[in-house]
């Protein structure tokens, strides 16, 4: 039926070349989608249990979110190290394992049994007996002049990682949900104000963490206001605040403001092979085993409580591990 087909076979790979098709399958013990920590993590132990194993990064360079992060200073033994230093020390790691990579988008993932497939843009399709599913998750922005320019110069999404840099300094959260009271709180701990900027007449935070930020007595809402823009010279050194309700300007000084307006995963690919919770995140537990046999999730992608680089890091681990598992039981 079909012709002008060949089949080439090195080592345990596949490829198949067909003219009467654009597609062209490659087979592999493990597939690796993302190339953050958590995906580098587990190239790096993947390649140590003796795995044929792709990393499929949709970027030319590896490393995730902290590429943009301007120092890292909550990593264990490096302390103070360049967020881009650190994702190449991790990429050389890898390097080193022997990983195999291609820059390519994945656009779908599929479940065939005991073969799972992953879909490029480009139509290329490659096939693995597990995929590690490590793509990671976005902060949502507020799109405002200046965030970008001051993206960990004192603008941050993660007050965990970030806030020990403003110990005594005045700082602004930006958001009203349960997270953003929650960074305002712990950055009152350390910090000399903070101010919770909020574009509502309320709070969406439970009830019992608004009553612990109503009695730190350094924090200050701003109610009804809008962040406009984001000021300094080589760090932030004010914002410009938009009063909703008296459609007025006003300038606050801060040094540093941190974003909590939610965030997105990056499974839009994957919904149809894998459970998600109600925001997206893939559903899996601390061994990053999901609801489909042979699929595991990693990192800021997962359902899970902390989303840190350590502990991205510790679930490219754990989801080798699984997948070891998970392999051995199937041959048996």
């Amino acid at each position: 039926m079909f012709r002008n087909i060949s089949v080439l076979w090195c080592g345990s790979a596949r490829i198949l070349h067909c003219s009467c098709f654009r597609e062209e399958k490659h087979m592999y013990d493990l597939i690796i989608i993302g190339s953050g920590p958590a995906g580098l993590s587990a190239a790096v132990y993947g390649r140590r249990a003796g795995l044929k194993l792709l990393m499929i990064e949709e970027k030319p360079m590896s490393g995730g979110q902290i590429l943009d992060t301007y120092e890292v200073d909550n990593y264990p033994g490096l302390p103070g190290i360049n967020g881009f230093d650190l994702g190449m020390k991790f990429r050389q790691h890898a390097d080193a394992m022997g990983t195999e990579y291609v820059t390519a988008k994945a656009v779908a993932i599929h479940d065939r049994g005991e073969v799972k497939a992953v879909e490029t843009a480009d139509g290329t399709v490659y096939e693995a007996q597990a995929l590690i599913l490590a793509a990671g998750a976005q902060h949502a922005s507020l799109g405002a002049p200046g965030e970008a320019e001051y993206k960990g110069k004192g603008v941050s999404y993660c007050a965990t990682c970030d806030g020990a840099f403003f110990k005594g300094r005045d700082v602004a959260v930006v958001g009203g949900g349960d997270v953003a009271v929650e960074d305002a709180i712990y950055l009152s701990r350390m910090c000399r104000k903070v101010y919770l900027i909020h574009r509502r007449d309320q709070l969406r935070a439970a009830g019992s963490l608004q009553k612990k930020l109503l009695a730190c007595d350094n924090v200050e809402v701003l109610w009804n206001r809008t962040v406009s823009s984001i000021f300094g010279s080589d760090l932030v050194e004010s914002v410009k605040l938009h009063h909703m309700t008296e459609n007025r300007e006003e300038d606050l000084a801060v040094e540093g403001i941190f974003i909590a307006v939610g965030m997105h995963p990056n499974t839009g690919a994957f919904h149809e092979s894998v459970a998600c919770d109600d925001k997206g995140y893939v559903i899996a537990g601390e061994d990053c085993v999901t609801k489909t046999p042979g699929i595991f999730a990693a990192g800021d992608i997962r359902t899970k409580q902390v989303r840190q680089i350590i502990t991205a890091a510790a679930d490219g681990a754990c989801a080798v591990a699984s997948v070891e598992k998970y392999l051995v039981e199937r041959s048996m």
